[in-house]
């Protein structure tokens, strides 16, 4: 089974062409190499992917027939993620509630050069 699809499958993306660009794009590595969205996968292979700062890794058990539920997950799929991984994106979650508050939209002009400012005067130190 194509990767790209394997990630559709068991739902590591929502949609199937989401999962190939995370593939074409990198983020997305098999056995430690980084791969094509054609790339086979085969039982006990290691699935990484990288989102945001952290890198989740997961172990294939098996192969569906079709897109699963969320609920058969662990049967085709191990999280095998460490604890240090999952601490780092839950500081990611974090820091973007606390930069934006959810429903203010994109940062307008002012903000951005407020940000802007902020950066220049921190990495001048």
């Amino acid at each position: 089974m194509r990767i790209d699809k394997y990630i559709w499958f068991v739902r590591l993306s929502k949609t199937r062409s989401q999962a190939t660009d995370l593939v074409s794009k990198s983020k997305v590595r098999l056995n430690g190499t980084i791969v094509k969205p054609s790339r086979e996968v085969k039982l006990g292979d290691k699935i990484s992917i990288n989102r945001h700062n952290a890198t989740f890794e997961y172990k294939i058990l098996d192969f569906p027939k079709s897109r699963l539920g969320p609920k058969l997950l662990a049967d085709f799929l191990l999280d095998i993620t460490s604890q240090e991984e999952l601490n780092k994106f839950e500081i990611y979650k974090e820091s973007q509630k606390v930069y934006r508050s959810f429903g203010d939209g994109k940062p307008t002009k002012k903000d951005r050069r407020d940000l802007d400012d902020f950066w220049d005067d921190f990495l001048d130190f």
